[in-house]
């Protein structure tokens, strides 16, 4: 891959943006932390006071870090999904894996007495709703699977998984009628998206999933340029069409259902980071795009959590209210752009 120097300069000013971003989320928030204590604390000297250590290390590290995978990964998401389905407004969520994901949680937070008694105690566990989360979504994704080989087109598998996220959008809509104010509430909660609860235990995990779904995008980056320009034209490349579906299904499936599963649905994400990266970098080239929409998805989302945390206030805003404010501004700006170049 053959970088030119205004590729290059950008990769180079979009890494600084990245480290800025990364030490203004550890150091902006309820509690203001100088920078120069930041640094220390991360270089594991002790800062002045001994509780922004503890601040640092056992909440804000990790809730920085969690952003970042986040951000890369739904961007990824997008990516792939705005390729293989050769459609603008194509996301993350497109084959209904969010919507399986909040089918599962709210089986275990609004619809307990459908479930078996030792299911339901073992699923309001410590990782309860994440285990539920993940069942959702794998439900959805073998479906998705099954039907791939079916299917011989793309626009075939974007329907299924429209019908599949409006099917589980109206089991929750059921739920949610019989469903307690209680249960209400904390389903609620968790479809806001929470970036702050996660241990560095479950980052670890969540960073294994990440690496493992970055590795199947990278193994498919010639099949995802050869895809841009149809089907017929990538198989004509000699371009295994069946099985560089699968392997970009089975990437934002792990990628989209470990993130859903773990912080809540994160919206446009996804969908505007691509289009930023391609807008930016002025190529079509996937090597170049995929790196770009990495850094540009971990700033824009460290950014959006650093607004959420409302530096100076007592309170925190939802990080989904925070990225829909930002993203559909940003979808709004790039189709107006896009009709008056035409």
């Amino acid at each position: 891959m053959t970088l030119t120097s205004r590729h290059r300069g950008l990769f180079a000013l979009l890494s600084g943006l990245l480290l800025l971003a990364f030490l203004s989320n550890i150091a902006w928030g309820q509690v203001a932390i100088p920078l120069g204590d930041v640094l220390q604390t991360i270089f594991g000297q002790t800062p002045i006071q001994s509780t922004w250590s503890y601040i640092i290390l056992e909440f804000r590290i990790p809730k920085a870090l969690t952003a970042i995978l986040v951000g890369m990964g739904l961007s990824t998401c997008g990516l792939l999904m705005q390729t293989l389905f050769r459609n603008p407004l194509a996301g993350p969520y497109v084959l209904g894996l969010s919507s399986g994901s909040s089918l599962g949680v709210a089986l275990v937070l609004m619809g307990a007495g459908l479930l078996p008694t030792g299911l339901y105690t073992l699923l309001t566990g410590t990782y309860g709703l994440v285990a539920a989360s993940c069942l959702g979504s794998l439900g959805v994704m073998a479906l998705v699977l099954v039907l791939s080989r079916k299917l011989r087109d793309s626009s075939g598998l974007l329907i299924v998984g429209l019908m599949f996220g409006s099917f589980t959008a109206a089991a929750v809509s059921v739920l949610t009628y019989f469903s307690s104010a209680e249960q209400l509430q904390r389903f609620t909660f968790w479809s806001m998206g929470n970036l702050g609860n996660l241990t560095y235990t479950q980052i670890g995990i969540l960073t294994v999933c990440f690496a493992v779904g970055l590795l199947l995008t990278l193994q498919n980056i010639k099949a995802l340029d050869g895809l841009l320009l149809g089907e017929n034209y990538a198989a004509s490349l000699g371009i295994a069409l069946g099985k560089s579906r699968l392997r970009i299904i089975w990437a934002t499936a792990l990628l989209c259902g470990s993130i859903t599963a773990f912080v809540g649905p994160i919206a446009f994400i996804g969908l505007a980071v691509p289009h930023l990266a391609k807008l930016l970098f002025q190529t079509s080239k996937h090597g170049i795009l995929l790196v770009a929409t990495l850094l540009i998805g971990a700033i824009i989302m460290l950014g959006c959590d650093t607004v959420a945390q409302m530096p100076g206030f007592d309170f925190t805003l939802p990080i989904n209210a925070i990225t829909s404010l930002v993203g559909a501004p940003v979808v709004i700006g790039l189709i107006i752009r896009k009709k008056a170049l035409l």
